[in-house]
């Protein structure tokens, strides 16, 4: 994509997430036709409460021995 981008073949992109975060490819910084954003979804307050729950879930079912909400997975 960044090579499109440079070369004009895609007309813009507005990013928020990076194949190697947190590292950004420096070539982006300089182009005006992308707008680099930092990954924002969870800072709203109802996903914030939504995330705080889910956490609170998770470790009342763990020491409660019954399977977790959102188990880790290990790939």
């Amino acid at each position: 994509m960044v090579r499109c981008l440079v070369k004009g073949e895609i007309g813009g992109a507005g990013l928020d997430v990076f194949e190697d975060e947190p590292e950004v490819p420096e070539e982006l910084f300089a182009l005006d036709n992308v707008v680099l954003s930092p990954h924002y979804a969870t800072y709203t307050p109802e996903c914030f409460m939504a995330l705080c729950e889910l956490v609170a879930g998770n470790f009342e079912a763990f020491f409660s021995n019954k399977p977790l909400l959102s188990p880790a997975v290990d790939n």
